[in-house]
């Protein structure tokens, strides 16, 4: 039997003997016993409330966050002195601590009422009062205090109360949770992501079925040069809390830095699936984008086509008024259902579909500006300047607005989108060198950030596009340098492997050229027959001796 978690603190209140595991009598809605993962949080709330307290927070663990506010108002029902459900409804309607962007006045006021209401029942323990205040961070004085001073002050009030009772495992991992969620995307030291990695590890190898645990180390190694350190984690998240639709797609972020695209693909099958029988269209979205990213990578595009046609009628009974459910928040379904088909038109290089697609406006500018991107390259290789001109002004637009709401990491993802049109544009026009310049600048940027969660990567790597106007510059020696770059940085990547191929078989170097054929194949082994011509051609050099 695996060691029990115990959380003990110093206080006035005898700490309580707490069920470890989270099963109960709930079931999911196949019928199957409720699966949650072992979680273990000391209060001083009645005994009775205990076993829902701890499911509670496990379930928040695993981002079911309208769930999880639902269950600590169930708590106090049955205890209505239960202050720290309070802390649960607060930190809940913080929603994902790791989406990029800015929250909501809705979430926002919706916080600062339960840290009040639990301030109205003057918490039993100091420890418990530490929780509340410390999560009060998050909301107060959100109209003068920027979001990232009021996250990093809430980051050091966990630090504080993990400091303060070092035998409190919850602490420590919403502690390391703080700091993980607080990393800033263009820090390539990743010391953040190290600092909180080093505590979540160190606890997992104690406690192997705590769905924080897995959950968080996967977020905080979501990064190229450490993903492979959650590679454990991601294999066994889904065993651990497989009643949550996150928890079976969570795996897939690990998997897609890593360019395993048939467990990426395995993964958001099962999750849509069960994000669709939860009632939680925009998780259901958000697995199938990345969904739609690893089809794509496997050249299945029949497959991808479904994705792209069923998107829309998930699209369809997502609510935007509903700011809180699962892990997923509006942003994630307004960004994949743009994501999807702008996916599916670029990565099959259907330039002229790429041209016609029509942005859905959205609260959040860079979800329409993906449609502006993949339109302006359609235009681009169209030679259709007038609307690639149209496009390209679009997206400063866009880029404008989130200037004008702060969203600066929105607004240089979009800058560099446009910049990459611009580059396209100038090539079309034969202005080479201009093109080079400008593709190298927005590669440039795109290197000195990283990716946002919500998506599972960049709908066409930077240095991948840089690659290919080198090939058409008759450069294929730089063009080779500029894929394996994004292919260290993008593994597996389908356009990437077979412009790799291309450039050395052009610069000469048959052996390295039959090589990345040869992966190429590797990673298509389920593609579409006879399917892309690229594959055709690979297939061709593979047979050569």
């Amino acid at each position: 039997m695996r060691t029990r978690m115990r959380t003990r603190f110093t206080s006035s209140v005898v700490t309580l003997a707490l069920l470890s595991t989270v099963g109960f009598a709930q079931a999911d809605h196949h019928g199957a016993p409720e699966k949650l993962g072992t979680v273990s949080f000391g209060t001083s709330c009645s005994s009775a409330v205990q076993p829902q307290f701890n499911r509670a927070v496990a379930l928040m663990h695993s981002f079911q966050f309208a769930s999880a506010i639902e269950a600590f108002h169930t708590i106090l029902g049955s205890d209505p002195s239960c202050s720290m459900a309070y802390w649960g409804i607060a930190l809940s309607d913080w929603g994902n601590p790791f989406a990029s962007g800015l929250k909501s006045q809705a979430q926002l006021d919706a916080g600062l009422k339960a840290v009040e209401q639990g301030r109205g029942l003057p918490p039993k323990t100091e420890r418990e009062l530490a929780y509340l205040e410390a999560v009060a961070h998050l909301y107060t004085d959100s109209a003068t205090v920027d979001q990232r001073s009021r996250k990093v002050a809430y980051e050091s009030a966990m630090a504080a109360v993990s400091a303060a009772y070092p035998a409190d495992t919850e602490a420590a991992i919403f502690y390391a949770l703080a700091v993980s969620a607080a990393a800033d995307p263009a820090d390539k030291t990743y010391a953040r992501q190290l600092k909180a990695g080093e505590i979540l590890d160190r606890l997992y190898v104690q406690y192997p079925d705590h769905p924080g645990l897995a959950h968080y180390i996967i977020h905080t190694y979501d990064v190229p040069p450490l993903a492979a350190r959650a590679a454990g984690a991601a294999q066994h998240y889904s065993e651990i809390a497989p009643s949550t639709p996150h928890a079976l797609h969570m795996p897939s972020h690990t998997f897609t830095r890593v360019g395993d695209w048939q467990a990426s693909i395995d993964a958001n099958v099962s999750s849509a699936a069960a994000a669709r029988n939860a009632g939680q269209p925009a998780d259901e979205l958000h697995a199938s984008d990345y969904l739609e990213y690893a089809y794509l990578q496997t050249a299945q595009d029949n497959a991808s086509r479904r994705v792209v046609e069923s998107a829309d009628q998930i699209f369809l009974r997502f609510d935007p008024k509903i700011q809180i459910g699962g892990a997923g928040g509006p942003v994630a379904a307004y960004f994949a259902r743009a994501a999807i088909p702008a996916r599916y038109d670029l990565e099959r290089r259907d330039w002229a579909n790429a041209a016609k697609l029509q942005p859905l406006q959205s609260p959040f500018p860079y979800t329409e500006a993906m449609t502006y991107f993949a339109r302006g390259l359609g235009d681009a290789h169209l030679k259709d300047t007038a609307a690639a001109r149209a496009a390209i002004d679009s997206l400063a637009q866009c880029r404008d607005r989130l200037n004008t709401m702060k969203e600066s990491f929105w607004a240089n993802q979009v800058e560099i989108q446009r910049l990459e049109v611009v580059a396209w544009l100038e090539s079309s026009q034969g202005h080479s060198e201009d093109a080079l310049a400008g593709m190298r600048r927005a590669a440039e940027m795109e290197d000195a950030t990283e990716k946002s969660v919500v998506t599972p990567g960049p709908l066409a790597p930077a240095r991948e596009l840089l690659g290919d106007l080198l090939l058409e510059s008759k450069r294929p020696a730089e063009a080779l340098v500029e894929f394996e770059a994004t292919l260290k940085r993008e593994p597996n990547r389908f356009w990437s492997l077979y412009g790799a191929a291309t450039a050395a078989k052009r610069a000469g170097d048959q052996e390295r050229a039959k090589r990345y054929f040869n992966e190429l194949l590797k990673i298509a082994v389920r593609a579409d027959q006879p399917g892309r011509r690229e594959l055709v051609e690979a297939r061709g050099v593979a047979r050569q001796d």
